[in-house]
C-alpha cells in the first residue's frame, strides 16, 4: 500500500510538472495584420538640371521631408504593398541666379532674372520652397513581424503643391525679399526611390516637371528640375 501511494505521487507530480512546462512553451500569437514604415523622415542634397548658361550652384543646398505613409500589403506574407501617404518638404537652392521686380509696358509688376557676375560680392541668395507632397509608392521587403531589420526596395511618384517659396538675396547693402513668385509651378511631380537595410536608406528623387513656369534670362527660358538624393529613414 505505502509503495502504491508513492507511484501515484510521483505520476501527480509529473503530470503538473508536464503541464507547467507545456504552458511555458506556449509562443506569444503573430500578428498576421502587420504593417511597415509608416512614418518617414529624409535630408537631401538639392541639385538642380536643365539650367541656363553661366548658372552654377554654391554653398550647400539641404532638404528635409515628413510625413505618414499607409502601408497596404497586397500579398499574406506582407512583402508586397502599395502605400499612399501625405507630408511635407522643405527645399532651398542657394545658387546665382539673382531676381528683382519690374514692370510690364501696362505697369504690371513682373519678375527679373540675371546671372551674377563673379566680381559681385553677396552673402546670400537663396530659393525656398515649401511643399505638401502626396507619395504613392509599391513596395518590396523582406520583413517579418518578429523582426524590424530587413531590405527594402520602395519606389513610386510624388505630387507635390507648392504653398509658399521666398527668394533672399543679401550683400551687405541691400536686401531683396520676394515671396510667393508667380513664375514657379504650384505642382511639381516626380518619381523616386528608396532603398536599404534596417534604418539607412538611400533616397533619390528627380523632378519630372520644371519649378518654373516662365521667366528668361536673355533668350533663354528658365526650367530647373530638380535632382535630390539623400537619407531616408523609418518609424513603425
Amino acid at each position: 500500500m505505502h509503495n502504491v501511494l508513492k507511484v501515484l505521487l510521483f505520476c501527480c507530480f509529473f503530470g503538473s510538472f508536464a503541464q507547467e512546462v507545456k504552458k511555458n512553451e506556449i509562443k506569444t500569437p503573430v500578428d498576421s495584420l502587420y504593417r511597415e514604415d509608416q512614418f518617414y523622415f529624409n535630408i537631401t542634397y538639392n541639385s538642380l538640371r536643365n539650367v541656363p548658361s553661366g548658372f552654377s550652384q554654391n554653398k550647400f543646398s539641404p532638404g528635409i521631408a515628413l510625413g505618414f505613409l499607409r502601408d497596404m500589403p497586397l500579398n499574406k506574407k506582407r512583402t508586397f504593398a502599395l502605400a499612399l501617404g501625405l507630408g511635407y518638404s522643405l527645399s532651398t537652392y542657394n545658387g546665382t541666379m539673382y531676381i528683382y521686380k519690374g514692370s510690364d509696358t501696362n505697369g504690371n509688376e513682373t519678375q527679373n532674372y540675371e546671372i551674377i557676375s563673379e566680381d559681385i560680392y553677396y552673402r546670400t541668395n537663396r530659393i525656398s520652397f515649401h511643399y505638401l507632397d502626396i507619395p504613392l509608392e509599391i513596395r518590396w521587403r523582406n520583413s517579418t513581424y518578429e523582426s524590424h531589420k530587413f531590405w527594402r526596395i520602395y519606389t513610386g511618384l510624388k505630387v507635390s503643391y507648392l504653398f509658399s517659396n521666398t527668394y533672399k538675396f543679401e550683400n551687405g547693402l541691400e536686401t531683396v525679399t520676394i515671396k510667393n513668385n508667380p513664375d514657379l509651378n504650384k505642382i511639381q511631380y516626380g518619381i523616386y526611390l528608396t532603398s536599404g537595410w534596417n534604418t539607412w536608406n538611400f533616397y533619390v528623387y528627380y523632378g519630372l516637371n520644371p519649378i518654373f513656369k516662365s521667366g528668361t534670362i536673355g533668350n533663354e527660358n528658365i526650367k530647373f528640375n530638380t535632382l535630390n538624393i539623400g537619407l531616408q529613414f523609418y518609424i513603425l
